[in-house]
């Protein structure tokens, strides 16, 4: 058999006998549409009926030979009842019909936001980093989002956690596979393997899940403040980027909003939930003046604690930092990340010197063997000094607490602090999700109340012609007596009657808790005004869009 498909439809299949030259029979084959809606396109109903007869003015390719159709088309209603047959000189072709039968069901859909996501829960880190995009491909991403068929909005969230991808789509799910075939396409990662740990979400939640996600609701480490850095950051490249409109803007803008008044309103980011992080906060409090500027600052060792202590030490303002350890390619690689800090590098030979004229010591090795002794720092300077151990097993002897002018704090010490901090931090989720709660509805009802923007202006247009043609023929049947003040006077009077017939339904057309308009009675109106003063008539905005996208796709 021959496959004929096109690029808004499923396929329609030609059974082989159609497919032989010497047959003179026609093949009748049956696409149905979900819609129930009447069509506006003429010959075009719920379901097409084709008429394929083979003669030789085309091929189509099939099992590697060449086979020649030709397609004729007529429609039917679902009754059965056939239509007059038409003319290839005033008929569309059956690609034509199938494509536009195929516009009119999507411009019944309501087109809605989706996240077609991948994160540190639901995918490996080996799969996540292959779909991360560079910050400098950001808006070349987003356009070529908006350029596939079902997709009219879009904004990407590509951290070392997550991979997410925000659209307005025209159908769920021609979007979700036109966009996960992306995302293939610009990673390598095959479709299969991004359909086993992708997750989709749709509307509501999808708007929840971002609020979630800027309220640090969805991170690693419960309530961090850098994912909401991160969703600022895709508003600020998504600015003036052909796609990145009204509704994801807004739902990005909104999720901003919503990240800082969790944090204001809760302080779900206050409190150490990491060992790391614990110890630079400790050290923080136990100084003077409770900042890094003037003091002096060792780290030993850079592996990944160590690592994690000295960005969080930028994070609290250290300027300068030095680091022990026995190579420096670790060390090279934390100064590359942060080239506007001073980051020392020194062998382990230089250790005690450097210990006995720092004023904070963080120790965060594999050692196994201690590295400070009391009899070691017996013989440093009298000074103030703070040793914070978070080495397992320990780096500095206990004892080291015995020498005048030093303090030794351990893991173990930090530990309570953490898992104090973590309770505290998720009593506090209870009230950030009810916060997160009211502002989804406040925008979903912010979302929902832009349907009737175009009814509104569609009202006022409606208004105007009929003000502007009655005014005309008042002006013409007044003939040229009239002076430029009396006819500005009934210019005036005209533009007043009109608005005051107009405003009755306008306020109907918005939300109004104090007069007891919630949003179903708004659409309600919306409807009710488009049926009455025949509004729907004009082509819609959603409708414009599908048969433009339609164009740049023929076949």
């Amino acid at each position: 058999m021959v496959v004929v498909s096109s690029l808004f439809i499923n396929s329609a299949v030609l059974p082989d006998s159609c497919s032989n030259s010497n047959s003179n029979s026609d093949t009748m084959i049956n696409l149905h549409s979900n819609s129930t809606a009447s069509s506006s396109f003429p010959y075009v109903g719920s379901r097409i009926r084709v008429n394929f007869k083979p003669v030789s003015v085309g091929t189509l390719s099939y099992n590697g030979k060449s086979r020649y159709v030709n397609l004729k088309c007529e429609a039917a209603s679902d009754s059965g009842s056939r239509s007059e047959s038409v003319s290839n000189s005033s008929s569309f072709s059956a690609f034509e019909l199938l494509k536009t039968s195929a516009a009119e069901r999507y411009t019944k859909e309501k087109s809605g936001i989706m996240v077609v996501g991948l994160s540190f829960h639901t995918a490996p880190v080996e799969i996540r980093e292959k779909l991360s995009i560079p910050e400098a491909e950001l808006p070349q991403a987003i356009t070529e989002l908006c350029a596939l068929n079902h997709i009219e909005e879009a904004a990407v969230l590509s951290t070392c956690n997550r991979m997410e991808i925000y659209a307005v789509a025209l159908s769920q799910h021609r979007g979700v596979k036109e966009i996960t075939e992306w995302m293939s396409k610009i990673s390598g990662v095959p479709i299969s393997d991004i359909r086993q740990h992708q997750f989709l979400l749709y509307e509501r939640e999808a708007t929840k899940h971002l609020f979630e996600v800027s309220s640090g609701l969805d991170s690693l480490v419960l309530g961090e403040g850098q994912i909401l850095s991160q969703v600022k950051h895709v508003v600020k490249v998504g600015q003036g980027v052909p796609g990145f409109d009204r509704k994801i803007s807004g739902l990005f803008k909104h999720a901003i909003t919503v990240g800082k008044r969790v944090r204001t309103e809760t302080q779900i980011s206050s409190g150490s939930v990491s060992v790391s992080s614990a110890a630079v906060e400790l050290a923080q409090m136990k100084l003077p003046e409770h900042s890094f500027a003037s003091v002096k600052v060792l780290v030993v060792g850079a592996g990944k604690m160590g690592n994690l202590v000295i960005k969080h030490l930028i994070s609290k303002g250290c300027k300068k930092i030095v680091v022990v350890n026995r190579t420096e390619d670790k060390v090279s690689k934390i100064r590359e990340e942060f080239d506007n800090i001073e980051i020392v590098y020194r062998p382990l030979s230089d250790l005690t010197s450097y210990a006995s004229n720092s004023d904070i010591i963080f120790t965060c090795t594999a050692s196994e063997t201690l590295i400070f002794t009391k009899d070691q720092v017996r013989g440093f300077p009298v000074n103030q000094r703070l040793f914070i151990d978070i080495s397992v097993p320990r780096n500095v002897e206990s004892c080291v607490s015995d020498v005048e002018g030093a303090r030794v704090y351990n893991v173990d010490d930090l530990k309570e602090v953490v898992e104090s901090n973590k309770r505290e931090r998720f009593r506090k989720v209870v009230e950030a999700r009810s916060i997160i709660l009211e502002e989804v509805k406040e925008f979903e009802s912010w979302k929902d109340s832009l349907e009737t923007v175009s009814t509104i202006k569609k009202l006022r247009a409606y208004g105007e012609r009929i003000r502007a043609s009655e005014m005309e023929k008042c002006l013409e049947k007044m003939g040229g007596e009239l002076s430029k003040k009396n006819q500005k006077a009934i210019h005036d009077l005209s533009k007043g009657i009109v608005n005051k017939i107009l405003h009755g339904p306008m306020q109907h057309l918005r939300c109004d808790e104090n007069e007891g308009r919630d949003l179903d009675d708004i659409l309600e109106n919306m409807e009710a005004l488009n049926r009455v003063f025949g509004l729907e008539v004009e082509v819609s905005i959603l409708e414009e869009k599908i048969r433009s996208k339609m164009e740049k796709f023929q076949i």
